[in-house]
């Protein structure tokens, strides 16, 4: 769709602009840093980095408050941010396994290789506000902290996946393929059904989380058939190291890393043209500590592969689900429109006219949809 830029008051188009700024920067509360943005909102600029495809906490944390807390529109601006950088270098593909640990429980087994690690979470713990007039006291240096996450070894942080117990079993149909396919890189070209299953993984990792929740829970609720729920074998949330080639001599380096959360989930397959024997196993991984996120695209990828090429749901998964675009086509509403409204109303009168007169009333011509904003 096209549209022509909004004209006309500029002066208080300059006025709005200037009222978001004062009131944003120069209110009555403290000013608020980044690194405290970064600490006290994790959660908020891990989901604005996922949601931005662009992984920084800084600039994800300057995103959130410039946005004053909208993660939507702070996506767009660290997606708008990304777009001005310059690609310096591709990283090498990375290996899950190579993951340090922070977060790590397997529900579908009590006791399975390596430990259970709880991590930073509040899943077990009652939802009840608490509301403190002040920052809480900090612990005493002798206090004794049950499984302390700093005297995990080597070995608890890197603990063997459960689904290769399941492999061991031989009770996992596998999906992989020695020719793997280039990723779909959906940041150079658009995805559109069908698409390579990289393609549908990567446009769920940037999905708008709270669409992809919808459209999950759609999917194990809604009319379209797919009724299907999952086990939860691996969720983890920890470091993966972030890799390139070295310019002069071409052997991989590490530059950094970068926090991801990944999820499997275990579905029984039970189909009438499927190995009843086995069970399908679906992935989901995206930036930061984003577990829903991550539960959502493990089912869906099972929920694409098992039922999407026969209904809609991997169109859904391509087109509907990025925040940018939904809450763009959203945001335009509140643009001007009253060229096209007055349009409207003058074809209302004059339907009325022709019906009071006795006459045939005119036949509407057909316009292109969201030609105005002006």
């Amino acid at each position: 769709m096209g549209y022509s830029g909004a004209r006309g008051g500029l002066e208080a188009i300059l006025a709005a602009e200037d009222l978001v700024r004062r009131k944003r920067d120069h209110a009555s509360a403290p000013w608020a840093s980044t690194e405290q943005i970064a600490a006290r909102f994790r959660l908020a600029v891990d989901r604005v980095m996922g949601e931005a495809g662009l992984y920084d906490e800084p600039t994800a944390a300057d995103a959130f408050r410039q946005a004053e807390g909208d993660t939507l529109e702070a996506s767009h601006l660290l997606r708008a941010q990304r777009s001005t950088l310059p690609r310096l270098a591709v990283s090498e593909p990375v290996d899950p396994g190579e993951m340090t640990v922070l977060r790590r429980i397997v529900p579908a087994f009590r006791q399975p290789d390596g430990p259970q690690l709880l991590g930073r979470t509040s899943d077990y713990t009652g939802r009840l506000l608490e509301r403190p007039e002040g920052p809480p006291e900090p612990p005493h240096e002798n206090t004794a902290l049950v499984g302390n996450a700093t005297e995990r070894t080597e070995e608890q942080r890197n603990p063997r996946r459960f689904l290769d117990l399941l492999r061991k079993l031989d009770l996992i149909a596998e999906g992989r393929t020695a020719d793997d396919p280039e990723p779909h890189d959906i940041t150079r070209k658009p995805a559109r059904p069908p698409a390579d299953r990289s393609a549908v993984l990567a446009a769920m990792a940037r999905a708008e989380s709270g669409a992809l929740v919808a459209l999950w829970y759609r999917s194990i609720l809604g009319p379209d058939g797919d009724v299907h729920e999952i086990t939860l074998g691996d969720l983890r949330h920890g470091r993966l190291p972030l890799r390139v080639r070295h310019p002069h001599t071409g052997n991989p380096v590490a530059v950094g890393e970068f926090r991801v959360t990944e999820a499997e989930a275990i579905e029984d397959l039970d189909g009438a043209d499927e190995d009843r024997t086995r069970f399908d196993i679906g992935y989901g991984l995206c930036f930061g500590h984003n577990e829903r996120k991550a539960i959502a695209m493990a089912n869906l990828d099972i929920a694409n592969r098992r039922f999407g090429r026969n209904g809609p749901l991997e169109q859904l998964l391509l087109l509907t689900i990025d925040g940018l675009d939904s809450g763009g086509f959203l945001e335009h509403l509140k643009l001007p429109h009253y060229v096209t409204f007055r349009s409207m109303v003058e074809r209302k009168q004059a339907m009325r006219a022709a019906a009071e007169a006795g006459e045939e009333p005119p036949v509407r011509a057909a316009e292109p949809a969201g030609k105005d904003c002006r």
